[in-house]
């Protein structure tokens, strides 16, 4: 029998970035200087403290395995912080500490999706959450959204488009690409109508933290049936340490307990006595003195491009995106991207790798980069579209 790629493979999107990323590698290493906005990885280092906390983890050698569902000093350290977040009371044995945000999707999708299922999403998103779907032989179906609804899924919409074979709907607040918020008012309509559809709400919460003129609302402020889904990835800058968490309804304690088992085993230890750092009031200090640059870069480029002739509809509420219309420049935003990498070296990211949605139109720029990187990467766009 002939080796053969698995049938659930089909469907799933590929990163069109990834093949810019390539190509602006294979740039840097020809000595070509290249202005990354297109990577949603926040720039800064590691916090010194979460970093001292691992190494002295690992120092003492003994480094084990966990509980699958996580570390319950950390887990009490999650309930807390959403307590004194979010004035949210939540057991820490509905808590699960897993390999990053994309753990936590797998979990959560893998103990309450069945195959054929129905998630509703709105278009644009970010690609991987269709694909989880997809690896669980679920379906999506793509609700396009715009600066009407501030580019999110509102409870009329949602009820719009519910079939029978929806079985939930998935939003993420702040979102990627658009950096757009779900009200607290939407949100809590929206959770409502999912529950009177008999169906299950899942809230992609990994930008909570950066959000710049108010406080993100948390789904679980509304309802303890839903899924929450968060990272010490972006506000808490930990990329590379794989470390996540998901809120579960307590029904579904013992079946993500059992499924964590299975898949995870745990989540790396010394990950986890790190995040423990995480929460100290020295290290909040420290991420909101970041979280500050992340709003001057904001300003400084929505201003740029706008100043430029970008079209943005809505000025981005949180995470660190600007989702631009590049229409007035191109109607191939894609090309658009490689013909800026290659002629000016600044790498953006297509619309092509967030959906169908006027996709040709639009690009993603990250302010992950320093406002003097940005300030070289506006220069050398300036140069290109008035070429």
């Amino acid at each position: 029998m002939e080796s053969a790629i698995a049938r659930r493979m089909e469907g799933f999107s590929t990163f069109y970035v990834m093949e810019l990323l390539q190509r602006a590698k294979q740039l840097e290493s020809q000595g070509k200087d290249i202005i990354h906005m297109e990577v949603g990885e926040p720039d800064f280092a590691t916090p010194p403290c979460i970093i001292q906390a691992a190494i002295k983890y690992i120092q003492a050698g003994n480094v084990k395995y966990t509980a699958a569902a996580g570390l319950p000093e950390l887990r009490d350290k999650i309930s807390d912080f959403y307590l004194s977040k979010h004035k949210i009371s939540v057991d820490p044995r509905r808590i699960f500490i897993t390999p990053g945000a994309s753990g936590a999707f797998l979990l959560a999708l893998g103990v309450s999706l069945n195959p054929e299922e129905q998630l509703l999403m709105a278009d644009p998103c970010y690609p991987c959450n269709h694909n989880f779907v997809r690896l669980m032989q679920g379906k999506t179906k793509f609700i396009d959204v715009d600066a009407n609804s501030n580019y999110q899924l509102s409870a009329q919409l949602i009820k719009q488009n519910w079939t029978q074979s929806t079985a939930g709907v998935l939003i993420a607040s702040p979102s990627n690409p658009t950096g757009t918020l779900v009200s607290r008012e939407v949100l809590a309509s929206s959770i409502k109508q999912v529950k009177t559809l008999g169906g299950l709400f899942y809230s992609d919460e990994i930008y909570h933290g950066l959000v710049y003129e108010q406080q993100a609302s948390s789904a679980l402020e509304f309802s303890d049936d839903v899924f929450v889904i968060n990272s010490f990835s972006k506000y808490f800058g930990m990329t590379g340490w794989r470390i996540g968490w998901l809120v579960v309804p307590e029904i579904f304690i013992d079946a993500a307990e059992r499924l964590s088992q299975t898949i995870f085993i745990s989540t790396a230890t010394h990950s986890q006595y790190a995040a423990l750092a995480a929460f100290s009031s020295e290290n909040m200090l420290e991420l909101e003195r970041r979280k500050q640059q992340f709003e001057k870069r904001r300003d400084f480029l929505y201003e740029n491009l706008i100043r430029l002739g970008f079209d943005i509809a809505v000025k981005p509420e949180g995470a660190f995106y600007i989702y631009a219309n590049c229409s007035r420049f191109t109607e191939n935003s894609f090309q658009f991207a490689k013909d800026l990498l290659e002629q000016q070296g600044v790498a953006v990211t297509p619309g092509k790798d967030f959906g169908k949605n006027q996709d040709n139109c639009h690009i993603r720029f990250a302010y992950t980069a320093s406002i003097a990187k940005m300030t070289v990467g506006i220069q050398r766009l300036e140069q290109f579209i008035c070429q």
